[in-house]
């Protein structure tokens, strides 16, 4: 699985190439050179049909935060490649006995990574009830568990709110409780918008686009506190309901959801 290399530099972040205007799927022509980073993995998620199984595997059930959406794989209506993007799809279809069916895909046991750049264009849904991620977890969970693995919730959004995206970690200091920052975005569920990390082994920059606006620093208190210097998988998802997407119900009436990832991009500095 690739890994990125460790680099403490604390280098001025280049400018980005320009983007697609916002709104706008990317034009099929390869990621762009980024400034002081060179690509180890991505998928830009051309073609169409089901998500690259050399690259993606799902999640399956009902899992986390007492979420509402029953997570299926292989399923073309919760999860599909088209017109350029991916397309993660929550839908009240009562699918096999389960209301709402949703997807999670992840990365584990394919492709993990430690330090770099990981940017995710997307547009997310809104409602009631909609909460959409992008994250990662350690690679050693299944020995260590949650929180002990580490968490980096790269974006997420919940639709009560909107346009206030979180980046936040997670670590077994203070019961795994987070520690993040929040950003205001200009209508992230009808443009496209950048979410990324720069992952450091001595911090984790958050950025929206181009502003960053958060930073979680190594405070030197060991795995406690920073179980960053080990591997991570990504994951992407889109959960109804939940201990934190239901505090203010779920408006059943908005189905179906669609969260559109343009493309996905794994970085190591140079």
């Amino acid at each position: 699985m690739p890994s990125a290399s460790p680099d403490a530099s604390d280098a001025a972040r280049p400018a980005d190439a320009a983007p697609p205007a916002d709104g706008a799927p990317h034009e099929d022509a390869g990621p762009p050179p980024l400034p002081g980073w060179d690509l180890i993995w991505s998928d830009e998620f051309d073609g169409s049909g089901n998500p690259d199984p050399t690259k993606w595997g799902y999640e399956v059930g009902y899992l986390r935060n007492s979420e509402l959406q029953y997570y299926t794989s292989g399923r073309l209506e919760n999860a599909r490649v088209e017109n350029g993007h991916l397309v993660i799809e929550a839908r009240r279809d009562f699918w096999q006995g389960h209301e709402i069916t949703s997807a999670s895909l992840t990365t584990q046991g394919k492709a993990a990574f430690r330090y770099g750049r990981i940017e995710v264009r997307a547009q997310i849904p809104t409602g009631n009830g909609t909460w959409p991620a992008v994250w990662t977890l350690g690679t050693n969970i299944d020995a260590v568990g949650w929180p002990t693995c580490g968490e980096i919730d790269i974006m997420e959004n919940v639709g009560f709110m909107p346009t206030t995206i979180y980046g936040t970690v997670h670590r077994a200091a203070q019961n795994g409780s987070g520690r993040g920052g929040s950003v205001d975005v200009t209508a992230p569920f009808r443009d496209y918008h950048r979410y990324a990390i720069e992952w450091f082994p001595d911090r984790i920059d958050f950025f929206v686009d181009d502003q960053k606006y958060f930073t979680y620093a190594n405070d030197g208190g060991g795995v406690a506190t920073w179980p960053f210097d080990a591997d991570q998988y990504l994951l992407l998802n889109l959960a109804i309901g939940g201990s934190w997407g239901g505090q203010q119900g779920v408006d059943l009436s908005l189905f179906p959801h669609s969260y559109l990832i343009d493309y996905v991009r794994v970085y190591r500095h140079q």
